[in-house]
């Protein structure tokens, strides 16, 4: 299990470096923000342990970028900022867990163990709203209950649910919708998003479409910012 520790005081960073490693963790440190979201980007690890006060890039400021570009590692926020409502900003930012120090070593591997097993039944799925989708099968459900798709609306979905809420171009949906199919029209895709509309109808979820950039899924549960 891969863990980036994200601290810059060298001397704890070595010491949690060690102790992680002699619970079974494969460490790898760096020590400030931009560099942290650098590896969360291109070296994803299995979760991320970050300190809030780094040079460089605020650990608030690597969370807002975490949550804006979609990148789903788990993040634990180890910090000496301990009040309730650093606890609240953390966690709104993106956050899953919020730890302060001086921390208790099994605890915190208790914590970090949780945040890996809950992450990876995450993974077995990808939702939006009441639509999900089983990523072995390439199946969707509709509250629960199987949403009848063709293999052309499966893979326009399954292009938008990997990212909700932000948007897919109409041309990137083409080319997956229709692969090798020089001799269909561009608004074909038009006709796959009008009949997928009319699935989602009034179940929370909506296909949006936005001029100019294409189509996102949008789950309706959550309240509009």
């Amino acid at each position: 299990m891969k863990l980036l520790l994200v601290e810059d005081d060298a001397a704890m960073a070595q010491a949690l470096q060690l102790a992680l490693e002699r619970r079974g963790f494969e460490v790898a440190h760096v020590a400030d923000g931009g560099e942290a979201l650098h590896r969360l980007r291109h070296d994803p690890p299995d979760a991320a342990l970050l300190d809030l006060t780094l040079p460089g890039m605020d650990g608030l400021l690597v969370l807002h970028k975490v949550q804006s570009e979609g990148i789903t590692v788990p993040i634990l926020v180890l910090t000496a900022r301990g009040s309730v409502g650093d606890r609240v900003v953390g966690l709104n930012a993106g956050a899953e867990d919020y730890l302060a120090k001086p921390f208790d070593l099994d605890e915190l591997e208790a914590r970090i163990r949780v945040l890996l097993r809950r992450h990876a039944k995450k993974d077995t799925v990808l939702a939006c709203g009441p639509l999900v989708m089983e990523m072995e099968s390439g199946a969707f459900y509709l509250r629960g209950t199987p949403l009848e798709v063709t293999p052309r609306e499966q893979a326009f979905l399954k292009a938008l649910i990997a990212r909700p809420g932000h948007a897919v171009a109409k041309e990137k949906l083409f080319r997956v919708v229709f692969p090798m199919e020089s001799d269909i029209q561009f608004e074909a895709i038009e006709v796959v998003a009008y009949r997928l509309r009319k699935k989602l109808a009034g179940a929370e979820v909506s296909l949006i479409t936005l001029r100019g950039l294409g189509y996102l899924l949008r789950d309706d549960t959550k309240p509009v910012a």
